[in-house]
């Protein structure tokens, strides 16, 4: 069988079995199928192109052949994306089709393994962390100015109405995170993996703190000292660049937003130890975090977990809240925000397209296509429910028990 009616067969099988609309597909030799209509387009760049993007069939496999030009993806990448998560449910019988079909193709591909990065030394040691981290936060501060908020802010917003602006609903997380944290002026305030500052500096500007915040980022760190400057606060802000276990002292509030997932399931124990113990008497931790919802044990390479976030591991949540009560604290508070963090992902690769151009200058074609992949299809995963977000807030169980939830949001929300 030749390959383009191979390539054509796989298309229809495929269409025959997603629930999302069918992107359309344009061949090597200009051929297209699918709806005229379609949001996307998937391109097929040579004759083995599916093969490339089916065989091992896996998620590492099929985001490689996107990454090195395999096939490429126009138009609304998210909308490709939703198709293909529906092909996760396709049945075995349709499974055993196309890949039988995709061995009928030319085994070219225009990736390899030595492409991969790899890190040495002992699993979340001090030393291999620094440099898993650096892989991808340093990927250039210039970069992550192309998609994400003025305040620099990489997690999740916090969402009162989908067609709000970004900028407003990450202000609303900082300040959100500064209430139930109940900070007051002159409290000591830890935040660990500090990124650009953006949380400090708002609970040093608005809330009189002193303000302390830890990131293995060298880049992070010298941009976040040059906005607590430009903010006025560099007084009552810290950046220390290190990692957060070498930290010694007492706070009286620690966040930790978008740390933990660098922690490993055997270090999660020691993870929640170690800010027990530098928290002061009667404090609080708000540990903001992605999490799972799979029962599953995550075994073997990932796309994300070898190209974007090298030894990461997402935690179960419940897993999270034994291992921090089991460390001293106390739960008092949990709040869910996994639609938020899909409307805040589509933010940022809509961001990133829109700058596309600029992107590649700065980091390269191969970069771009890794973070314009992993940001859609982590939105993907979050509308899917296949993971999800939360903050848990921790507390010293001495520490007097406020009733209600009033204080959490600011009189002039917006």
């Amino acid at each position: 069988m030749e390959a383009l009616e191979a390539s054509r067969r796989i298309y229809d099988l495929l269409v025959g079995v997603a629930r999302h609309p069918a992107p359309r597909m344009r061949a090597w030799t200009g051929d297209e199928w699918g709806p005229e209509e379609a949001r996307s387009t998937i391109v097929l760049q040579h004759p083995g192109a599916l093969g490339a993007l089916l065989l091992p069939p896996s998620d590492i496999t099929a985001g490689e052949a996107y990454v090195y030009d395999d096939i490429d993806l126009e138009g609304d990448i998210i909308a490709a994306l939703e198709f293909a998560a529906d092909l996760v449910d396709a049945g075995p019988v349709t499974r055993l089709r196309v890949l039988r079909l995709a061995r009928t193709l030319p085994p070219e591909r225009r990736r390899t393994e030595d492409q991969r990065p790899r890190f040495t030394g002992r699993l979340h040691s001090i030393r291999r962390d620094r440099a898993a981290v650096s892989h991808h936060y340093d990927t250039g501060n210039d970069f992550f100015a192309l998609f994400l908020d003025p305040a620099m802010v990489y997690s999740c917003a916090h969402f009162l109405d989908p067609a709000e602006p970004l900028e407003v609903a990450q202000r609303r997380k900082l300040d959100l995170i500064c209430r139930k944290l109940e900070l007051r002026p002159g409290d000591r305030f830890l935040d660990v993996g500090c990124g650009w500052g953006g949380l400090v500096i708002h609970a040093a500007r608005h809330y009189g703190v002193e303000a302390t915040g830890v990131t293995v980022s060298g880049e992070q760190a010298d941009e976040a000292r040059k906005r607590a400057v430009d903010a006025g606060v560099s007084e009552r802000v810290r950046i220390v660049e290190d990692d957060y276990r070498n930290l010694d002292g007492r706070f009286d509030a620690i966040a930790s937003v978008g740390m933990v997932e660098h922690v490993g399931p055997a270090k999660l124990a020691e993870y929640f130890g170690h800010l027990r113990r530098r928290l002061a008497p009667g404090g609080q931790l708000l540990n903001h975090a992605i999490f799972t919802r799979s029962r599953k044990p995550q075994r073997g390479p990932s796309f994300v977990r070898t190209h974007v976030f090298p030894d990461g591991q997402l935690h179960r949540v419940e897993d999270a809240i034994a291992a921090a009560e089991e460390a001293g604290f106390e739960l008092r508070d949990v709040e869910m925000l996994r639609e938020s963090y899909a409307l805040t992902l589509r933010h940022w690769v809509h961001n990133l397209e829109d700058n596309a151009d600029e992107a590649r200058r700065l980091v390269g074609d191969r970069v771009y296509r890794i973070w314009r992949l992993y940001m859609a299809g982590s939105s993907v995963a979050f509308d899917r429910g296949a993971i999800t977000v939360g903050q848990l807030l921790l507390a010293d169980p001495a520490r007097p028990w406020q009733f209600g939830r009033r204080r959490l949001l600011a009189s002039d929300d917006q």
